[in-house]
């Protein structure tokens, strides 16, 4: 089996690498790496740009001083009255190569240090895409596909600074070669570039041949990243040596790794055939220019001088337009990852929340009117024509089979999601038509995959937000959570790290773990409390704990609650049943309770299963 993670576009991309097309581009992309620079530090990228001019400058004064010192050195006359004639040329030879020195260790020193600058921008830029996002993007296959792709030309951005100001330099001393062997005939500079055409194709043809090799194996890239997070991380570390998967997963991933070295030989292989014929064209075209140079000397269409000096520009420019390709190359397949990144940007863009500007305030009601809400690539709709009003000081339960809808209900209630068809109002005001950050300010959401931070105990209560009241808040939230028998086992209390990866961290069941997301709910303060499977991890005692306070939570703000445990929603002063997306029951528990349908099957399957649990022989082999 292989993973296929390749797009027309992108192979199409890597396809169109030409040696016009790099021509064409590099240009771009030259600007595209200044522009990125500019964007975070200005006064390098100018010192970058200014030293690199003039060491194109000063190379050129340091080929025109080499002629100048062999026209000296070559004419009739004593060898002292020879050498004080070159003197002058050969000090400027010598102070031409001290200044182009310190302008490369300059022009070095600038591109350490704007690099790390740009691929940190560009993350940061990567970030912000994503977070800036509506959440119905990570639904989408295609944006989470280009999302992994964009993190490497993220991490590549800072290659393109150095590579740019390669190609700076090669065109800086290729113009400067270009403006002395212009001067010393004519017909030698086109002859040059001719002859270096057959090896810039080459080169550029095995760089398009890497770049295909390495978009091909691009899903399979992908999936040893997952398979080593999955066999480094200790999340699975049980199930993988319950399961006895270890020879599983290690066959599958030398597999996939023998996949990707074939595509990498072949690649390689092709590639050096390629250079192979490149370089002997080349070969032969740079016999032919050294032949033209002996023939104008020979005929005496150049002086012994200028044939000198000749040499010395056209190993310049030889060097110059083999380095224009061979950085070309390379700064064209940085350029093709960095579209990755540029195109991922874009396509954030298109999923950019573009919502009103309304400031909700906690909300006294929130009436959800014939709502539909479809999925991405899903063929009918997750809910249909769903109409519910939600109001202060209630508890709300969803219940229903799993893929029923209720999630997603409670995440159309907290504006996460914008309906497919349908309105959600809070007050009267529609979730698209309100900021999007100033209502989620009255959510506080418990999903059911709540998010475990690397953070200290704090951090992952107030998640960056502290309360005006300090750690007083912090410790009323997790004592309504049960957190603070958690908090107080730990050695460092609320400055504990939960992250038992660093120096010092703890590490929480996953029980602890619901009890610290339950904390971080209560302690928002919030209107609107939703709670999706609250207490999925919690021993019955915690449970217990919990559905004893929703009411006096329930007192000053919406809660709706999302449970699988039918007896647990007897708290509820309304139960919402739903079924395939569509409302099919609703009232109090007594009332469901006594009536034929879904809730009472649902009801009855939790009666029988309770029952069977107490009939087993030992606490030791009930069910958990």
């Amino acid at each position: 089996m292989r993973f296929v993670d390749v797009t027309g576009s992108r192979e199409a991309a890597g396809r169109s690498i030409r040696l016009l097309d790099m021509a064409r581009r590099l240009p771009q992309l030259v600007r595209r790496s200044l522009g990125l620079a500019w964007r975070v530090d200005r006064p390098a990228t100018v010192g970058l740009l200014a030293c690199q001019t003039l060491s194109g400058v000063v190379q050129a004064m340091g080929l025109l001083a080499i002629s100048g010192t062999l026209t000296a050195l070559l004419s009739s006359g004593d060898v002292l009255h020879r050498l004080v004639q070159a003197w002058p040329s050969l000090a400027l030879l010598a102070g031409a190569a001290a200044v182009r020195a310190v302008l490369g260790i300059t022009v070095s020193w600038l591109s350490s240090r704007l690099g790390p600058l740009m691929t940190r921008e560009a993350e940061q830029m990567l970030l912000d895409g994503c977070t800036g996002v509506e959440l119905c993007a990570y639904d989408e296959p295609d944006f989470n596909r280009d999302r992994e792709a964009a993190d490497r030309g993220a991490q590549v951005t800072g290659d393109l600074i150095n590579e740019g100001q390669d190609l700076i330099a090669s065109a800086a001393s290729f113009l400067a070669g270009a403006v002395v062997l212009a001067g010393v005939h004519p017909v030698l500079l086109p002859m040059l570039v001719a002859a270096s055409l057959p090896q810039a194709v080459a080169q550029v043809s095995a760089a398009r041949v890497r770049y295909l090799a390495n978009l091909r194996s691009n899903g399979d890239y992908r999936l040893l990243a997952m398979l080593r997070w999955h066999i480094y991380t200790k999340d699975a570390a049980d199930q993988i040596r319950a399961g006895t998967m270890a020879g599983f997963l290690s066959g599958r991933y030398r597999q996939t790794v023998a996949r990707i070295n074939r595509e990498d030989r072949a690649a390689a292989d092709k590639g050096a055939r390629m250079s192979l014929a490149g370089a002997a064209c080349g070969g032969l075209g740079s016999a032919i220019v050294w032949a033209a140079v002996v023939g104008l000397l020979a005929t005496g269409r150049i002086s012994v001088g200028h044939a000198g000096t000749a040499v010395f520009a056209l190993q310049t420019v030889g060097q110059s337009v083999r380095g224009l390709v061979s950085i070309g190359s390379r700064a064209m397949r940085t350029g093709l990852y960095m579209d990755d990144w540029t195109r991922f940007l874009d396509r954030a863009g298109g999923f950019r929340m573009r919502r009103g500007t309304c400031r909700p305030a906690s909300p006294e009601r929130i009436e959800i009117e014939a709502v539909c809400h479809r999925y991405a690539g899903k063929g009918g709709d997750a809910l249909a024509n769903v109409s519910l009003t939600l109001r202060r000081g209630e508890v709300t339960a969803l219940v229903g089979y799993n893929g029923s809808g209720k999630s997603t209900l409670s995440k159309l209630a907290c504006g996460l999601y914008l309906p497919t068809e349908g309105r959600v109002l809070w007050d009267g005001t529609p979730t698209g038509d309100a900021d999007p950050h100033a209502l989620w300010q009255h959510v506080a959401l418990v999903p059911q995959d709540y998010a475990r931070w690397p953070l200290t105990v704090r951090e992952n209560i107030t998640l960056g937000q502290p309360s005006s009241r300090g750690d007083t808040a912090v410790r009323e939230a997790c004592e309504a959570a049960g957190a603070d028998e958690v908090v107080d086992k730990l050695g460092a209390g609320l400055d504990t790290l939960l992250a038992r990866e660093w120096l010092n961290g703890e590490e929480l069941s996953g029980g602890q773990w619901q009890r610290i997301a339950l904390g971080r709910a209560f302690f928002r303060q919030a209107g609107l409390l939703v709670l999706d499977e609250p207490t999925a991890n919690l021993d019955p005692r915690a449970e217990y704990r919990i559905f004893q306070r929703l009411r006096d939570l329930a007192r000053d703000r919406i809660v709706l609650l999302v449970t699988h445990r039918i007896t647990n929603v007897a708290v509820a002063d309304r139960i919402v049943v739903l079924d395939e997306g569509a409302v099919v029951q609703e009232g109090t528990y007594q009332e469901l309770a006594r009536q034929p349908g879904l809730f009472r099957q649902l009801l009855s399957y939790q009666v029988t299963s309770d029952a069977d649990d107490e009939k087993q022989p030992g606490p030791g082999l009930r069910r958990r």
